[in-house]
């Protein structure tokens, strides 16, 4: 068990070091996320959805389209792209339409314009979908009947018959109104880390909780968003990841200026929050990470959310609680190892949870 576990922790090393590199990649790319409010109504133009992670093709729609008269919005895991400054620059470049992956069925039908897949998560649509023929994938997404764009030898990609057909198409409907503020990796959190420490130490913060992870379709993931709502006000949610869909539209306030809800981005920049938790370690001078006031409520759902956690847990961060359930590959003899080496855990109800973590 000791050596498999080391193993596992080590997974966790790579897991870190690979999302550091991407961090790398993506801001030495577009700059570095900044605060930002994101518009979540439409225009009058005919638009292109992005969905996924991929920020290169981001890049490449929104250079393609410039001066066509069609609109980009972001939808699910792309909402972050809005926080970097490269894409923000684009004049056509709107807002977020939409929610987490799950719901995508009635948001594309209500879109009306073409969609790009660039990474998962494709929900397979109904026989009668008036959007079927709207899609568009690319790189390692794909679905039979929709269409497929290649890279060239050179890895460019052509977004023309998308924009073709976006021009042919009526302008989104709207289906939300108003904005959501993030951007809130660790260059821009970091940035106001005298502002965060004041808050601390002064009481005004009391606790962070980090909400980071998936979002899924199941009743029971209501539970995170009940859970925000009842949270103290004296508590701040940093998160990552689509679970974010579940309380970053809800009118949580600030404290002093910091919003209640700090969104560093897409899952793999969970690693963000790794970087703000081990600075702030630094600022109190902690020895340990655990003595931080921040308590762990993961929502999981599939792989990605699985490397955060070895993540974490390579870090040395302890008494994380997984939910809405606990993964059904940990067994019992590693659920053990787990809860007796990391003290992992799971989710109660709400009033359990906020009493026996938050308190």
């Amino acid at each position: 068990a000791d050596e498999l576990t080391a193993l596992v922790l080590e997974t966790g090393s790579f897991g870190v070091k690979t999302m550091a590199l991407l961090d790398r990649a993506n801001t030495e790319s577009y700059g570095n996320p900044e605060l930002t409010t994101v518009e979540l109504g439409v225009r009058n133009n005919p638009a292109i959805l992005i969905s996924g992670h991929d920020l290169k093709d981001m890049e490449a729609l929104l250079e393609q389209t410039a001066g066509t008269g069609v609109d980009v919005y972001t939808h699910s895991e792309m909402l972050p792209a809005n926080y970097y400054p490269k894409f923000k620059k684009h004049d056509h470049f709107v807002g977020n339409y939409g929610n987490a992956w799950w719901k995508q069925r009635e948001e594309f039908t209500s879109f009306n314009g073409p969609i790009l897949f660039t990474t998962n998560c494709i929900v397979p649509p109904l026989s009668n979908a008036s959007y079927k023929e709207r899609v568009f994938t690319t790189n390692a997404t794909g679905y039979p009947g929709f269409k497929y764009i290649p890279a060239d030898e050179k890895g460019n990609k052509d977004f023309s018959q998308i924009i073709a057909l976006a021009k042919t198409c009526k302008a989104p409907q709207q289906i939300e109104e108003g904005t959501l503020v993030g951007g809130f990796a660790h260059h821009q959190v970091l940035q106001l880390a005298d502002k965060v420490v004041e808050a601390v130490q002064s009481g005004a913060i009391k606790k962070f909780v980090v909400m980071a992870g998936c979002d899924g379709r199941v009743k029971g993931r209501s539970y995170y968003t009940e859970f925000a709502e009842e949270l103290p006000k004296d508590t701040v949610i940093m998160t990552a990841g689509c679970a974010k869909y579940r309380y970053n539209k809800l009118p949580l306030g600030d404290i002093g200026g910091i919003p209640r809800v700090l969104d560093a981005g897409q899952c793999n920049d969970s690693y963000s929050l790794a970087v703000i938790a081990m600075k702030l370690q630094e600022v109190f001078g902690l020895e340990d990470i655990n003595d931080l006031p921040i308590v762990y409520n993961i929502a999981w759902y599939e792989q990605k959310a699985v490397i955060v956690l070895l993540a974490l847990l390579s870090l040395g961060v302890k008494n994380i609680h997984l939910g809405p359930t606990l993964p059904a590959f940990l067994s019992p003899n590693v659920a053990h190892v787990l809860v007796e080496n990391f003290g992992i855990g799971t989710i109660s109800n709400v009033e359990e949870d906020i009493k026996s973590w938050i308190a």
